[in-house]
């Protein structure tokens, strides 16, 4: 079984890969050990917006008086479970269609390289096979980070798959991190009626977004009733009773939670164990494959994208590696005229889904003051605008960032109701290098959240019109 092309994970990165590999007139096959579309589809990023959803729904009709209506509404675990898996199985089938469209082989079991140019592969009954491939791309993604003090048993003490997958409801939980996972799984939580309690290592909840963001974040979180301790740490977890106690170190000393399960949320590990590295000689560091900026490893025709390489850990920044990495391989086969260009890490957007939703791109306010740029900042709150306030999501702000010198957009930090849906807009201005006329200019349409953005731009320059 010979191949131009084989990718070793069907995730986001790899399934993409596969796809665009096949359009370019590359023979590709891709190898998955559990179903297709990864964890993103399956267990990640999909079945948690299902979640979100439920809980979203759940929220809206507690808080139906508000919008003149008469309703209530007990979330039903269960259900909600088997409406994310539905969801997420879907998905996956859409993946199974795509390959079928492509032409794209699909080789079912656990992949290993053991050769240049070659994969072993073992299904579920253990038989083995071997695959070749010209280029080999290693798209094997991520799972959840374990520290030494919270060791994850599948019970008591999770990681997000189990999250996702409780047979019944938590009374109680504590999470362990407070970025994207956690924050999410928390309002999950929270909305549905469990007790929620956070524990953030650092001094901030959701640290790597804008200061201002996080508290206001904090604020509300605090205002639907979930406990946050930021700048504590979880030493320890006993789980010898029914529940767990967990024991907290924070600035003014130790205190012991108890809960139901402790869900630790503290970033994503890379799948590079036990699938032939170290046979090839391929280089790792620091946990994660050193390649290219085409990502090419030091082993010719080995390749690595998404979450087994550096770079944020994200569904779409490993969709668009996939793609450059896949291109170049074609240009070098003189497949596609030109040699791609590299991606910018520094203008990749991140969203977290919770309430209320959090996105963001580019500088901080802080990252742009110590990259030595005079800036221009201008904040709009949400409950200017008319859009949210009509939505009954009044809560947050958008805040932009330029350099006052030559009018540059360095960032946009937003958090509330819809921001994840206009974050791209400030994407795709920065990539066209636009500056603060081209977007003041544009006409944006009313009402909607994206127009805010105009708002805080117009606030930047000393031109406010609704504030």
């Amino acid at each position: 079984m010979a191949y131009d092309v084989v990718v070793l994970g069907s995730g986001p990165g790899g399934y993409v890969a596969a796809i665009r590999a096949s359009q370019l007139g590359l023979k590709t096959a891709i190898i998955e050990k559990e179903s297709l579309g990864g964890i993103c589809l399956n267990w990640g990023c999909i079945p948690t917006k299902a979640l979100l959803k439920s809980a979203q729904v759940a929220n809206d009709i507690r808080h139906a008086e508000s919008y003149g209506i008469e309703a209530t509404g007990t979330p039903r675990f269960d259900a909600i479970i088997k409406r994310s898996r539905g969801v997420a199985d879907k998905m996956s089938k859409g993946v199974n269609f795509l390959m079928r469209k492509n032409k794209i082989d699909v080789i079912m079991g656990f992949g290993k390289l053991t050769a240049p140019g070659k994969l072993e592969v073992s299904d579920a009954e253990g038989k083995k096979q071997i695959v070749e491939g010209r280029h080999i791309i290693v798209a094997t993604g991520g799972r959840s980070r374990e520290l030494p003090s919270l060791k994850q048993d599948g019970k008591k003490i999770i990681g997000y798959r189990e999250g996702m997958s409780l047979p019944t409801q938590p009374k109680s939980i504590i999470i362990v991190g407070s970025g994207a996972i956690g924050v999410e799984f928390g309002y999950f939580y929270n909305s549905i009626g469990t007790k929620v309690t956070i524990v953030e290592f650092l001094p901030r909840v959701v640290p790597v977004e804008d200061e201002e963001v996080s508290k206001e974040l904090e604020k509300n979180f605090k205002k639907q009733g979930i406990e946050i301790m930021t700048s504590s740490e979880v030493t320890s977890v006993d789980t010898s009773g029914d529940g767990v106690k967990a024991t907290v170190k924070t600035a003014s000393g130790e205190v012991t939670l108890e809960a139901d399960i402790v869900l630790s949320a503290v970033g994503v590990a890379a799948n590079i164990e036990g699938i032939g590295l170290e046979t090839l000689g391929v280089k790792t560091d620091k946990g994660k494959i050193s390649v290219d900026k085409y990502y090419k490893t030091n082993v010719a025709g080995i390749y690595a994208i998404g979450d087994c390489v550096p770079g944020q850990a994200l569904a779409h920044v490993a969709s668009k590696e996939g793609i450059i990495c896949v291109e170049a391989i074609a240009h070098s086969e003189k497949k596609y005229n030109h040699q791609p260009e590299p991606l910018d890490y520094g203008n990749v957007p991140g969203c977290t889904y919770c309430y209320p939703e959090i996105a963001s791109v580019g500088f901080t306010e802080k990252q742009a003051k110590e990259a030595g740029y005079e800036i221009k900042v201008g904040k709009f709150p949400l409950s200017a605008s008319g859009k949210a306030s009509a939505a009954g999501h009044p809560e947050g702000f958008i805040k932009v960032i330029f350099d006052a010198k030559y009018g540059e957009w360095l960032g946009t930090h937003a958090i509330g109701y819809n921001v994840t849906e206009i974050i791209a807009e400030t994407v795709t201005a920065r990539k066209l290098e636009t500056t603060h006329h081209e977007v003041l200019n544009s006409i944006h349409p009313h009402p909607t959240i994206s127009e805010s953005v105009k708002d805080a731009i117009e606030v930047a320059y000393g031109e406010a019109i609704h504030l």
